[in-house]
């Protein structure tokens, strides 16, 4: 049997984090500290906090500058990458994301695995207790997987636990998950919130058992979370009283709310943005892993036309969008896995379309358009990175004889026609990160019930389920690093950049970590003096 310590990281070969959500994302500058000497605010509604060893501040409220809302409080309902790491500080899975590509124990004590990779057994820790008061045990995780893999005689929730055939809760710690087939990405995905069994009340009051409980939710104004006192891990208990996420989005109103005290912390703040902070603030920036593209809709005319998705990519210059829009912090990518995936990376994709307005014309001229096509790009408008990267787009796309139409709409639409339903020509969005190669490549699979590309290729899909079986991780590799290969032959979408991200805080504001995929884990964040 495995045992959990603090970290038990996990090989790149198969066991990595993953979590399929998506995500707008912003430009950023480099890591600085600018001045110091901003005192620690309690923020709205909570008590003064109180001092303790070492200037560290026990208690007070952070207060979060978001651009969007909640899609929904549900965990399993929600799809938005800022709803996700909102509400991963209520929810607890058996495991957790690190700060390096492992897995941390959470509700997990242990976990063992048979011979034939198919059956795998979860030992919980005990006096793990839901925000209600009640224990959590096997019969939640047998409820909440059930639900997710679809064995309780509803639609599956989660393609990522489609492998599991059946689940057995032997005891009030043990839960035995049996594969239909081995599934290499299937470890990574046990880091979804367990939820308390036959509660269905999520979407309006979410129970968890993380380290912050729900308070209170207030469409058009804040989410507000406050501190679990019974939070089972004692070690990481969380110090702030309160977590206030103040929905703005407008990015120059939450500069100068974070100027003037009424505002915390900024997360995704742009380099322009930093420079307006000066004193008494402090930046922490680093690669989000995240992938900006232009989708095409692979199903629609003229875009069901290879050539007119080769041409579109010739005639966009990746490298002046990365200058102009991400301020010059962002790696210019050619497919969908982003450097930071180093093991799967396919090198060299980046350079597949040089940017060439005569061979954009010659392949449009050879798919029957010599006179160019008329081209919406969908944006959600609340992610002005995205609105931006359009206006560019727009403009080098015109050299061409490609006229295109900028359609920005809410992020609700946004998600309900282009994500849920594919009415869409193009559109621009950041993919969020993941740790699992299967989980990013995997969106493009035929099947794949969210693959609003409606891209289709049966090597394509071919590769990427031998990979999902693979074990052995060089093998694993090169599967995935031949399907990109084949995502950027066929111009399935115009990969862009993974852009920087920085966020900013007071200076009196401590304890942020970076972790590759966008997470806020505030259980770790304090005050000083």
């Amino acid at each position: 049997m495995l045992k959990l310590r603090k970290s038990f990281v996990v090989g790149f070969s198969s066991l990595m984090v993953a979590s399929m959500v998506l995500a707008g994302c912003g430009s950023s500058n480099n890591s600085s500290s600018n001045g110091s000497g901003s005192s620690a605010t309690g923020g709205t509604g909570a008590s003064a906090p109180a001092s303790t060893s070492g200037g560290k501040v026990k208690g007070g409220t952070v207060r979060v500058a978001m651009a969007t809302e909640p899609d929904n409080l549900d965990p399993y309902l929600s799809a938005a990458t800022d709803t996700g790491s909102m509400m991963d500080n209520v929810f607890d899975g058996l495991f957790e994301g690190g700060e390096n590509s492992d897995l941390v124990p959470a509700v997990a004590e242990s976990y063992k695995v048979s011979e034939d990779g198919l059956t795998y057994t979860f030992t919980l820790k005990k006096g793990v207790k839901f925000h209600d008061g009640s224990d959590l045990t096997s019969e939640d995780v047998y409820y909440s997987y059930a639900k997710l893999a679809g064995l309780n005689g509803k639609k599956p929730l989660s393609s990522k636990f489609a492998a599991i055939e059946k689940i057995d809760a032997p005891d009030d710690h043990t839960v035995v998950v049996k594969l239909k087939a081995k599934d290499a990405a299937f470890l990574a995905a046990n880091i979804v919130g367990i939820v308390p069994k036959d509660y269905e009340g999520h979407s309006a009051k979410p129970i968890g058992a993380g380290p912050f409980k729900f308070n209170s939710y207030t469409p058009g104004q804040q989410l507000v979370l406050e501190r679990n006192d019974s939070f089972y891990d004692k070690e990481h208990a969380p110090t702030l009283d309160r977590v206030e996420f103040k929905f703005m989005p407008d990015a120059n109103a939450s500069v100068l709310a974070l100027k003037s005290g009424d505002i915390d912390m900024v997360p995704g703040i742009s380099a322009q943005g930093a420079l307006q902070l000066g004193s008494g603030f402090r930046i922490v920036s680093g690669p989000q892993n995240m992938v900006q593209l232009l989708a095409l809709n692979n199903s629609v005319e003229p875009l069901n036309n290879v050539k007119v998705r080769q041409a579109i990519n010739h005639a966009i210059d990746k490298d002046v969008i990365i200058k102009t829009v991400a301020e010059g912090n962002g790696v210019k990518l050619g497919s969908n896995m982003s450097p930071a995936m180093k093991m799967y990376y396919k090198e060299g994709l980046d350079k597949r379309y040089e940017p060439n307005a005569e061979q954009a014309k010659k392949l449009l001229k050879e798919a029957g358009y010599e006179s160019g096509i008329k081209l919406t790009i969908t944006v959600p408008s609340n992610y002005k990175f995205h609105v931006d990267t359009a206006q560019v787009i727009a403009e080098q796309l015109k050299a061409v004889g490609i006229q295109a139409t900028i359609k920005q709409i809410e992020w609700s639409s946004w998600l309900e026609d282009v994500y849920n339903n594919a009415k869409y020509e193009a559109t621009i969005v950041g993919l969020t990160g993941k740790l699992d190669p299967h989980e990013v490549l995997g969106r493009y699979e035929t099947t794949y019930s969210k693959n609003f590309f409606k891209f289709s290729n049966s090597e394509f899909d071919n590769l990427v389920g031998k990979g999902r079986l693979e074990i052995n991780p060089d093998k694993r590799a090169e599967l995935y690093k031949q399907a990109q290969s084949i995502l950027t032959e066929q111009a399935a979408a115009v990969y862009i950049m993974d852009p920087n991200r920085s966020v900013a805080m007071k200076d009196s504001l401590q304890g942020y970590k970076m972790y590759p995929i966008q997470k806020y884990d505030f259980a770790a964040m304090y005050y000083t003096k």
